[in-house]
């Protein structure tokens, strides 16, 4: 087989051209990269520490992370509706698509309005695309950026008494595998939320009745989580974009469940109970 016939059979919808994850060792990521190496697909991990390696922040680390690429799952850094999220992630997906890359999902978040330019990018790149607009995960709580406070044992935040239809970060890892590996998802938009709605003080108590640790949820008016944002040291830009943004996704658009992960799935969403009874199980909050 000729060079060139190998690349263009990379290119065929069978073949098993590498998949690049973005941002493959985090949250999301990792769990994609786990779930596709369950299917003996083969995975390329987008991280400054793999190789090659692949930076956000460093256009010069993108050819050699996307040669030979098939699909890439796209996962924006710090957020994907932050700014100068979009232009990056043109740029980014314009060279994927000279790569030959034909395939592009993007995780999105649903409701964030700062986030629809750069899902416009992933339409625009000229590939199949998919977007995942997900809710919050019930991952922040035991992993992600809850966790130092619920180890502390009070979470300040602003969402009041909003309700939020928490989802499973493994959830939203099924549904972005099949998006990169099957048929059936090209221009589509899954909404991705848990089974029902839990507010923030409801989640930190089933985190309790599981056995894990007890957590007071102090609701907090948006200048008062600034102050608390930079007393921990952020940056003042992204504490303004933080402060802004969660006043949009607090404010009870998202307070709705939706049937995305049984549409593409074909079972409910796993429930937050379940979560944390695992969570607490696999020592989750053991310090």
């Amino acid at each position: 087989m000729t060079q060139h016939t190998t690349a263009n059979a990379a290119q065929q919808p069978g073949a098993q051209a590498p998949i690049l994850v973005l941002c493959g060792t985090g949250t999301n990521g990792s769990r994609v990269v786990e779930r596709l190496r369950e299917r003996g697909r083969p995975v390329r991990v987008g991280s400054r520490s793999a190789e090659p390696p692949f930076d956000w922040d460093s256009p010069a680390t993108w050819d050699a992370a996307l040669h030979g690429v098939g699909a890439v799952f796209v996962v924006c850094q710090p957020d994907v509706g932050a700014p100068g999220t979009a232009q990056t992630v043109r740029a980014f997906v314009q060279r994927a698509a000279r790569a030959g890359v034909r395939r592009l999902v993007l995780l999105s978040a649903r409701g964030e309005e700062s986030a629809l330019p750069t899902e416009q990018a992933i339409r625009d790149a000229g590939t199949e695309w998919t977007i995942l607009r997900a809710s919050w995960f019930f991952q922040n709580f035991s992993e992600g950026v809850f966790l130092p406070s619920v180890l502390e044992g009070e979470l300040p935040f602003p969402a009041g008494e909003v309700r939020e239809p928490f989802i499973d970060a493994d959830d939203i890892a099924q549904v972005a595998v099949a998006a990169l590996t099957e048929e059936g998802h090209h221009g589509r938009v899954h909404d991705l939320t848990g089974p029902r709605l839990l507010g923030f003080a409801e989640a930190l108590a089933e985190v309790s009745a599981a056995g894990g640790p007890t957590v007071r949820y102090v609701p907090l008016a948006p200048e008062e989580y600034a102050r608390w944002l930079a007393g921990q040291g952020l940056d003042p830009g992204l504490v303004a974009f933080l402060v802004e943004m969660f006043g949009q996704l607090m404010d009870g658009r998202n307070a709705v469940v939706s049937d995305g992960v049984r549409e593409v799935l074909g079972r409910p969403a796993r429930d937050f109970t379940e979560f944390a009874r695992e969570a607490v199980a696999k020592g989750a909050w053991q310090g």
